[in-house]
C-alpha cells in the first residue's frame, strides 16, 4: 500500500538488535523466572526469592535508563533474529524507560510494605494468601514490563491478559465474599474489553498484514476499517483502565483489596492499559486520530475528574476515598490526548502534552502507592479507617500522616510536586494550543481535590476528645518506605532542571515528503 506523503512515521526504529537490546529480555523475563523459582521453592522461600528478584529487577530498570541517555536511541531486541513482520520485537524509547523505572520503585516499595502483612515468621512457611501474594506481585511486574516494551499490538494483548489474570486474585486475596463480587465485576469488565482490543487488532492485521507498531504507523491510512479498529481498540481500553463511565468496578475492588495489593492496582496495574492507548493512538494511528476524537476522550477524562473529586467528598472511609480519587485522576492522563492534536498538521503529535501525561502517570503512581499503603497503617494502628473518627491521627502516626499529606501535594499540583510539573505542562499546551476549556478542568480538578485532601487532614489535626488508643503498633520500616515513596513523587518536579527530557529519547517524528 502506497506511504501518503503527510503520513507520520517514527524514524529511529531500528530492524536489528541493539547492543544493549538484551537488558529488555531480562526486564521481562526476570520477574517470571522469579515467581516460577518460587512456586518450585514452596512457601517457605517464596518470599527470599521473589525479594531477590525485586532487587535485580530494580538493577536492570536502572540500566535501562542509563543505557539510554548515554546512547540516545531506543533500545531495541528482535527475538531470534527475525526481523517484523515475520519475527517479533522488543522497542523501549523514553517513554517505556522512564515507566519501567516508575514501576520498578514502586513495586519494589510495595514488596518492602508487604514483608509485614504477608511475610513469614522465622523458621516457618507462608501462608496461602502471603504465597500467592509474592507470586502475584512478580506476575503482575513481568506482564506490566511486557506492556511497557512490546513492540506489536498482538504480544501487547497478551501482556494485558497476563496483567489481568495476575491483577484480579489480588482483589479478593482474603476471600470475602465483598471482595469476591469486586473482583468478578473487575473480571468481566476486563474480559469485555480485551475481546475489543483484539477485535480491533485482527480488523487491522486483516487490512495490512502486520501488528508490528512502526509498520503499522507507516502503511495505516484514514478510512472506515481503520477508524473503526481505533475505536475498538479504545474503548476496550479505556473499560480496563476505569475510565469514566466504565469506571464502576475501579472503588470497590481497590478499597476491598489489602492495602499493599490497592497500592499495586491503583499506582500501576490501570496504567499498563492507559500506556496502550498512548502506543495507539500516538505511535500506531497518529495520521488516523481525528480533532472530534481527540475532543471526545480529552471530555470523558474532564467528566472523570468532576465526578471522582466529588464522589471523593461523600466517603466517609479512607480507603473508598482513595480509590475515588484514582477515579478523578485517570481523567488527567487523557487530556493529554486532546492537548497533543495539532490543528496546523491535522494529527496528534508528540510535545509538551505528552510529556506532561507521562510525568502524570508516573506522579500519580507514586503518590497513590503512598496513600493506599499509609492508609492501610492508619487502618492497622486504629481498627477502621473512619474519617470522622480521625482525631489524634496526627500525633499517634506523624510519619504516616505527612507521607499521605505529601501524595495529596501531588494530587492537588503544589509545587516542587511532580504533579505539579505535569499540571503545569498541560496547561502550557492548553494555552499554545488555544484550548482554554483544558486549562479550566485542570484548574476546577485541583481545588475539589484539594476540598476532600483537607477533609481527611483536618480530622487527623484535630485533638481527641479521649486519648487515642491504637490496636497495634506500626513498624518504622514500614512508615519511613511509605514516606520516601511520597516523597518521590513531592520531589519528582525537580525533574525540570534535567538536561535531558528522558521520555522524548527515541521518538522524534518527521512528515515523509514525496514518499510513494
Amino acid at each position: 500500500m502506497p506511504v501518503s506523503a503527510s503520513m507520520p512515521v517514527l524514524l529511529n526504529i531500528s530492524t536489528s538488535t541493539s547492543d544493549a537490546g538484551l537488558l529488555l529480555v531480562l526486564a521481562v523475563l526476570l520477574p517470571f523466572v522469579g515467581m516460577m523459582c518460587g512456586v518450585l521453592c514452596g512457601a517457605r522461600h517464596a518470599q527470599r526469592v521473589a525479594q531477590l528478584a525485586l532487587l535485580l529487577g530494580l538493577a536492570i530498570a536502572l540500566a535501562c535508563g542509563v543505557v539510554l541517555l548515554k546512547t540516545n536511541a531506543a533500545l531495541v531486541y528482535v527475538l531470534g533474529g527475525w526481523v517484523p513482520p515475520l519475527g517479533v520485537a522488543l522497542r523501549a524509547d523514553g517513554l517505556s524507560v522512564a515507566m519501567l523505572l516508575a514501576t520498578a520503585v514502586v513495586v519494589c516499595a510495595v514488596g518492602v510494605y508487604g514483608g509485614a502483612d504477608f511475610g513469614a515468621r522465622r523458621g516457618e512457611s507462608l501462608q496461602r494468601a502471603g504465597f500467592s501474594f509474592w507470586l502475584l506481585l512478580l506476575a503482575i511486574w513481568g506482564a506490566l514490563n511486557l506492556v511497557l516494551v512490546s513492540a506489536d499490538l498482538f504480544t501487547l494483548y497478551v501482556a494485558l491478559e497476563l496483567l489481568t489474570f495476575a491483577a484480579v486474585p489480588l482483589v479478593c486475596l482474603d476471600g470475602r465474599g465483598e471482595t469476591l463480587r469486586a473482583a468478578l465485576r473487575y473480571l468481566l469488565f476486563a474480559l469485555l474489553g480485551s475481546m475489543l482490543y483484539l477485535l480491533g487488532a485482527v480488523l487491522l492485521y486483516g487490512a495490512y498484514g502486520t501488528l508490528d507498531i512502526a509498520l503499522l504507523a507507516a502503511v495505516a491510512e484514514p478510512g472506515l476499517l481503520v477508524g473503526v479498529a481505533a475505536a475498538l481498540m479504545t474503548v476496550g481500553l479505556l473499560a480496563k483502565t476505569a475510565l469514566f463511565p466504565l469506571h464502576i468496578w475501579l472503588p470497590p475492588a481497590h478499597a476491598g483489596a489489602p492495602a499493599a495489593a490497592s497500592a499495586l492496582l491503583s499506582a500501576l496495574v490501570i496504567k499498563g492499559s492507559w500506556f496502550l492507548v498512548v502506543r495507539l493512538w500516538f505511535d500506531v494511528l497518529p495520521a488516523v486520530v481525528t480533532f472530534s476524537a481527540s475532543q471526545l476522550l480529552g471530555a470523558l477524562g474532564a467528566a472523570a475528574i468532576v465526578f471522582g473529586n466529588l464522589m471523593a467528598l461523600r466517603q466517609a472511609r479512607l480507603k473508598l476515598l482513595i480509590a475515588y480519587s484514582t477515579v478523578s485522576q485517570i481523567g488527567y492522563l487523557f487530556l493529554l490526548f486532546p492537548l497533543a492534536f495539532s490543528a496546523l498538521s491535522g494529527h496528534i503529535e508528540n510535545g509538551l502534552a505528552l510529556t506532561g501525561g507521562i510525568l502524570q502517570a508516573i506522579s500519580h503512581a507514586t503518590a497513590k502507592a503512598a496513600m493506599f499503603m499509609a492508609a492501610g497503617l492508619i487502618s492497622a494502628a486504629l481498627g477502621h479507617d473512619r474519617i470522622a473518627d480521625f482525631a489524634g491521627v496526627a500525633r499517634a502516626l506523624p510519619v504516616t500522616v505527612m507521607a499521605f499529606a505529601l501524595g495529596g501535594i501531588t494530587l492537588i499540583g503544589l509545587p516542587p510536586s511532580g504533579g505539579f510539573l505535569a499540571k503545569w505542562l498541560l496547561l502550557s499546551a492548553a494555552v499554545s494550543s488555544g484550548q482554554w476549556w483544558w486549562a479550566l478542568v485542570l484548574l476546577v480538578g485541583g481545588l475539589l481535590t484539594s476540598a476532600y485532601l483537607f477533609v481527611v487532614l483536618a480530622q487527623a489535626l484535630r485533638a481527641p476528645l479521649v486519648p487515642l488508643l491504637l490496636c497495634a503498633p506500626v513498624a518504622r520500616s514500614r512508615e519511613l518506605t511509605v514516606l520516601v515513596l511520597a516523597l518521590c513523587s513531592a520531589l519528582l518536579g525537580l525533574v525540570a532542571f534535567a538536561e535531558v527530557d528522558l521520555t522524548q529519547i527515541g521518538r522524534q517524528v518527521a512528515m515523509l515528503e514525496g514518499a510513494s
